[in-house]
């Protein structure tokens, strides 16, 4: 499903997203608006685009987590908003849990995703 951040300027469609009840207002034909939560699955081809293109303007609109699942590494990477700026929030790799700051009791673990 499309997000698009501002009409006419920025429309991404994430692999996977999340929208709290109390959000829902911005699901309609498409997602108008931030979604609490989105997630990318990187393949080598969408790497710089996911990991830099992407991350930017979810940065940009405050977007406050994203999952980037980096199935070349089989490790996943949870950033959070803080001060407006991306930071490591959890990460697992080959083994370990990926842990959700915004959506309670959300966690991966890595062996179940890649195994």
């Amino acid at each position: 499903m499309d997000v698009i951040f501002e009409e006419g300027v920025n429309r991404l469609q994430p692999d996977i997203l999340f929208i709290r009840k109390e959000n829902l207002n911005i699901a309609s034909d498409w997602i108008r608006g931030v979604p609490d939560m989105v997630c990318e699955i990187v393949s080598p081809g969408s790497y710089d685009r996911d990991v830099s293109v992407k991350k930017a303007i979810y940065e940009k609109y405050g977007v406050p987590e994203y999952w980037l699942v980096l199935s070349d590494f089989r490790a996943i990477e949870v950033l959070t908003i803080d001060n407006g700026k991306y930071v490591r929030h959890s990460y697992a790799e080959l083994e370990g849990v990926a842990r959700s700051k915004t959506i309670a009791g959300l966690e991966i673990n890595v062996k179940d995703l890649f195994d």
